[in-house]
């Protein structure tokens, strides 16, 4: 990949940074450099106007609404949108279902949810873990059994981010039990407004609200609405999950904004008399997390060519969620170390309390969950050595 930018590139970065610099709040940035996500409503908000300019879907084709970019100019994008402080867009659909549906779903399907997904009029949610099937999918038991014109869905799922405000669930479900486990799966798309769904919500360590319960009763899904071929909906799953281990590669770019909060924290903190910032220890670990952030970085580049090229990355995308995670949880500790007993406040269990955590304490504490959704870090470790080990 040449970084060295032509007059053209260095134009269209110019564009890009004047659409960040009207388009992203400053009040976002604290926020987004804590590694959190934006409220439902401020996400469709930036998705919407990332739209309106054609820019909704950057990785997409062209045929599908894509801006048609090379390598250079997607890294241009990326690094633009973290120099920035912009949100990551939110990826359930537009990196998740959205590349399925074009990939493997009819014409009917494509012509009804894609522009539904770039223009942020509907906001889709991942049916997948259940109790006893997190990362070992193969596991799942909610079944969708044929009656005429429909499937019947039954069963529970877990950890669904978002399907408190989610229009749509793409959701893996037994459409036959066969020998081996990984068969009789298949992809259905279901309309959260369906009879016989209920959400129960699950409050998480960082005290926020984003993830729920979901059960399914009888809940009657058109079989249009199947996403390619009944019993190939674990292949489809798969695919599905090497594009989230892409997206956390796009992710790190956004680790030095994670940087920038610890070096803030740590220049303001004084220990001593001295800043925390120039004190040896200290200065030793920011730097060490600085040296790997920037390696990790070249490999997201590497990704991104070939995310745009076409070419398979084989494990690599495991590799960059492996490390970035890692980073990640590193970065927001320290960050916590140079804020000092700030940093520690939490909700009263009874009663009044502080109204919030700190944006680096909440960030935090939802790292603890980056080294297990996409797939644990077990299975990334188990990915790495089939794949690129052949153990």
């Amino acid at each position: 990949m040449d970084l060295e930018f032509t007059s053209a590139e260095l134009a269209f970065r110019e564009e890009v940074r004047a659409f960040f610099a009207e388009n992203v709040p400053a009040e976002w940035l604290t926020r987004v450099r804590a590694g959190l996500r934006l409220e439902p409503q401020e996400l469709i908000a930036y998705q919407k106007a990332l739209a309106a300019k054609g820019w909704g879907a950057p990785t997409w084709p062209v045929e599908y609404g894509g801006p048609g970019w090379s390598p250079a100019q997607n890294y241009i994008f990326e690094s633009e949108s973290a120099r920035a402080g912009a949100p990551i867009q939110f990826h359930q659909g537009l990196e998740l279902i959205g590349p399925i549906i074009f990939t493997y779903g009819s014409q009917e399907l494509k012509d009804r949810y894609l522009p539904g997904i770039i223009n942020a009029d509907d906001w889709w949610c991942q049916g997948y873990s259940e109790p006893g099937a997190g990362s070992d999918l193969a596991s799942l038991r909610t079944t969708a059994v044929r009656d005429g014109d429909h499937y019947v869905l039954n069963g529970q799922k877990m950890w669904t981010s978002y399907a408190q405000v989610a229009s749509h669930m793409f959701v893996l479900a037994r459409t036959s039990q066969e020998p081996k486990r990984q068969q009789g799966i298949s992809l259905l798309l279901v309309d959260m407004n369906t009879p016989g769904i209920a959400i129960r919500k699950i409050e998480t360590m960082d005290e926020k609200y984003t993830t729920n319960e979901v059960f399914l009763d009888d809940v009657r899904v058109p079989v249009g609405n199947l996403v390619g071929e009944e019993g190939r909906g674990w292949e489809y799953g798969k695919v599905l999950l090497d594009r989230e281990r892409m997206v956390c590669s796009a992710t790190a770019i956004h680790l030095p904004q994670v940087l920038d909060g610890v070096r803030e924290a740590a220049s303001a903190r004084k220990v001593r008399g001295m800043p925390l910032i120039e004190t040896p220890a200290f200065a030793a670990q920011l730097a060490q997390l600085e040296i790997e952030a920037m390696a990790l970085e070249t490999m997201v580049l590497r990704l991104l060519a070939d995310l745009a090229s076409g070419a398979d990355s084989g494990p690599r995308g495991s590799m960059v969620k492996l490390r970035w995670s890692d980073l990640y949880q590193r970065g927001t500790a320290l960050w916590i170390e140079a804020l000092g007993p700030e940093a520690a406040h939490f909700r009263a269990l009874e009663g009044q309390g502080p109204v919030d955590m700190p944006y680096a304490m909440q960030g935090a504490l939802y790292s603890r969950v980056t080294s297990i959704y996409g797939g644990s870090s077990e299975i990334q470790h188990n990915i790495i050595a089939r794949r690129a080990l052949g153990l």
